[in-house]
């Protein structure tokens, strides 16, 4: 009796693990009723590609650049440097930006 399996039966077993792993958190996420707000995947991949959160956030809110601004209580220009990686934004702005989006301060800067 062979006691080894072969690579691709391998792969095949861990491809099949990352699906049901995958299934398991969308079953959590579908079943959040923290009120969580989530991104669509093409907006995540906006964000890994180097755009900047605060503008994926923004568009995502459907808000353009002078009315997260004047909501946020930050200069648009200020704001402008920001998105385009000019300035880092302070954490008081970021965490004015992050209120007036509904996040977190952490769901706008990197790891």
């Amino acid at each position: 009796m062979n006691q080894y399996v072969t690579r691709e039966e391998f792969d095949r077993v861990i491809d099949r693990l990352q699906d049901l792993e995958d299934a398991e958190f969308m079953r959590g996420v579908e079943a959040d009723t923290s009120g969580r707000d989530y991104l669509p995947a093409a907006a995540v991949k906006r964000m890994i590609a180097g755009e900047s959160p605060i503008t994926v956030w923004r568009e995502h809110r459907g808000l353009s650049l002078t009315a997260l601004a004047q909501k946020a209580g930050v200069g648009r220009s200020y704001l402008s440097e920001i998105e385009g990686g000019k300035k880092p934004g302070s954490v008081t702005a970021l965490r004015s930006v992050a209120d007036a989006l509904g996040l977190s301060i952490d769901d706008l800067v990197a790891d």
